[in-house]
């Protein structure tokens, strides 16, 4: 149980507001598709609070799916006026591999978009537990290559492309920066996985002691990992602390919340890639719980956290 003094005081307001509202939090609805309606309409109505971003422009493409899989969708943006060729940021939404859409993260998206200076593809993917593992990955290596490849078209510079993506997202970040070494294409320069969800196992202290913030509790990751492996054993894709060799991987930037499940496996992942002479900046913050910047992005914490993103991505992409 975690001591609700030790949440950021600007980032408990929102999370006391959404417990007053749902009990338990979203995890305590227990019919999936409920849960992605209600999250859904949480998402709508922040977003309608706060003006699209008119700095950059936006397009949506299908593209050829995995091999007998459903075509999948993206979401191209880039920066307004921007001249010359652009890093590449491939982005993974999050949502446990069971929630989320491009939609629900287009203003993240376009944060990065304008702050940085790159060409971001936003990449839809298959969701548990209709569609189990390996559909995610499967999707979004589909749309990593197809960026890739049309790397002139988007306007981009191939030698520049980063992979970003938070919470599920950011396991799939690292899923592709694996399958991208082991396939040898594309090259990925830069990876930026965001307290990524990356052991099935929930055995560390942190995944014991986060039953009770109200976001991504130890009960509601163990559903969704079951859900998201659907009977199969976890491998290296599907859970990045399955992995035996972390070398040869893009350096990386990994942030955490001192409250978040995550916590424990993420610092141990990071501590783990630098013993495998991967350049790794790690960055654990006090008072934050998972995604507490979506729910809070106007506190101060939530500020720190993007400007530490972006001054990263910038140095890693300019």
């Amino acid at each position: 149980m975690v001591d609700r003094s030790r949440i950021d005081a600007e980032s408990r307001v929102p999370l006391d507001a959404l417990l007053e509202a749902i009990p338990g939090g979203f995890n305590a609805i227990a019919d999936i598709v409920q849960r992605r309606e209600v999250v859904a309409g949480l998402q709508e109505a922040v977003a309608a609070a706060v003006p699209p971003n008119d700095r950059v422009t936006r397009e949506d493409r299908r593209i050829t799916g995995p091999d007998g899989a459903p075509d999948t969708r993206v979401r191209i943006y880039r920066p307004k006026g921007a001249q010359g060729s652009l890093p590449g940021i491939f982005y993974i939404h999050g949502g446990g591999m069971v929630l989320g859409s491009i939609e629900g993260e287009d203003a993240a998206a376009s944060l990065l978009c304008e702050r940085v200076g790159a060409v971001v593809v936003s990449c839809a993917y298959r969701l548990a537990p209709e569609n189990p593992y390996p559909a995610q990955v499967d999707d979004c290596y589909a749309g990593l290559t197809w960026m890739a490849r049309h790397a002139e078209e988007l306007d981009f510079d191939i030698n520049r492309l980063a992979i970003y993506g938070a919470s599920a997202g950011g396991a799939l970040c690292l899923a592709m920066a694996m399958m991208a070494r082991d396939r040898g294409y594309p090259t990925v320069s830069y990876m930026m996985p965001i307290f990524p969800m990356l052991d099935d196992r929930n055995v560390t202290p942190s995944s014991h002691e986060i039953t009770d913030v109200g976001i991504w509790d130890r009960e509601g990751n163990i559903q969704a990992w079951a859900w998201y492996l659907g009977g199969k054993k976890a491998d290296a894709y599907a859970a990045g602390t399955r992995a035996t060799d972390l070398s040869g991987l893009p350096p990386a930037y990994i942030g955490v919340g001192e409250l978040d499940l995550f916590r424990d496996e993420d610092i141990e992942f990071a501590t783990r890639l630098m013993q495998a002479g991967v350049p790794t900046e790690l960055h654990v913050y006090p008072g934050h719980y998972h995604a507490s910047e979506v729910f809070a992005p106007d506190a101060e914490l939530s500020q720190r956290l993007w400007n530490g993103r972006v001054d990263a991505l910038r140095r890693a992409l300019h």
